[in-house]
Parts: C-alpha cells; structure tokens; sequence
C-alpha cells in the first residue's frame, strides 16, 4: 500500500490560511495571507527539493490545484523554479473535485465517489506515495478518517490569531512519532511526523 503524505504551512496557533499570498484565501474576514513569504530561505528550498526527490504523485485539493494549475505550467525556461515545474507538471495529479469537466492541467484526474472510498482505493492501487501540499479542506476530511500517514509541517514563528486550522474537531485520534525535525535561520521548524497508532493516556501518581 502506498502512504499519503501531507506537507502543511502552520502557524504557532495552527493557521493554514492562505500562506502564500494575500489574495490565496480572505474567506472569514482574513487579513494576513502571505505570512510565510518573509521567512522564505534556502533551507526551506533545499527541504521542497528533498520531498520531491522520492517518486510521487500529486493528491490535492481543489483550491490548491487551481493555485498551482496557474503557476507551474507557466513557469519561464530559464527559471530557477523551473526543474519543479517540470517534475509537478509531468506527475499524476489526482484532484477532490465537482468540476471535473475543467481540469486542463496535463495528466489531472478527478477523484470519482466519495472522497475517504476514493482515496482508500487510490492507497490500493499500485505507484509511487500521494503527495498533498495544503488542500486544508480535504485535509481535514481525510485526517477525520485516518487516511494521512505522514505529515510534513513547516511551523513558522507566528500567531495568526484566526483563520483556517489543519485539524478539525473530528480529527481521528492517533499517535504520530517525529521522525525528523531541523530548523532555519530565521526560526522555521521543518518537521517530519509519521503515524504510529493509538493514542496512548496514563496518569501520574
């Protein structure tokens, strides 16, 4: 079986809300997208160019395929992004979507069914892990039903005070273990967590 992988911009309150720009997501009244831009560094690139060095396959929300079905086929040859864009350009995109009839990115799929069946056979299927960047609502869904296996946060030194969470309250409880975790100069952690089963309780005497 193949493993989902999440990679996720969080804030220290735990804010996914449009990390990029400030026009990604203002729903609920949000201010303050792009909050990751100022932090953006090497250390951070070098960790992008790590988790795509493996075989993978995209599996991304609507919202965010939209954002990167603007961006990455049109990036200039002589980019420094440019070997990026050929790699997510040319990988299987697998998309939560209703509007299936206007996924014009090269080898995008739409997702058939309901989402948690869809993305359990997809698990199934021979190929390289799912690899989902963002897609917070779907996220959370398949977080509800104990579909992510890994997660990738990029915790960053800040405190949005609203917006988008990752985890909703109906997140499956589960135990993860840090399996990685290093930091950059300007105080992002770069985290690696992967699922390890129940979550445990005691007490103390």
């Amino acid at each position: 079986m193949r493993k989902h992988i999440v990679s996720m911009f969080l804030s220290l309150d735990g804010v996914t809300q449009a990390p990029g720009g400030p026009t990604e997501d203002t729903s609920g009244d949000f201010r303050l997208g792009g909050w990751i831009v100022p932090y953006a560094d090497e250390a951070i690139s070098s960790h992008v160019h790590e988790l795509l060095a493996q075989p993978f396959e995209l599996l991304l929300g609507r919202c965010t395929y939209d954002i990167f079905a603007s961006y990455w086929p049109h990036v200039a040859a002589d980019s420094p992004s440019r070997g990026i864009a050929d790699q997510l350009n040319r990988v299987p995109k697998h998309v939560a979507t209703h509007r299936a009839d206007t996924l014009e990115w090269h080898n995008s799929h739409a997702l058939k069914g309901e989402l948690a069946g869809a993305i359990r056979a997809l698990k199934q299927q021979d190929g390289a892990d799912l690899l989902t960047f963002g897609s917070g609502a779907m996220v959370r869904q398949l977080l509800a039903a104990g579909l992510v296996d890994e997660l990738r946060l990029l915790i960053y030194p800040v405190a949005l005070g609203h917006g988008k969470r990752m985890f909703g309250d109906d997140a499956l409880a589960c135990a993860f273990t840090l399996a990685h975790t290093t930091s950059t100069p300007g105080g992002v952690l770069i985290t690696r967590y992967t699922r390890s089963g129940e979550v445990r309780t005691g007490a103390f005497e």
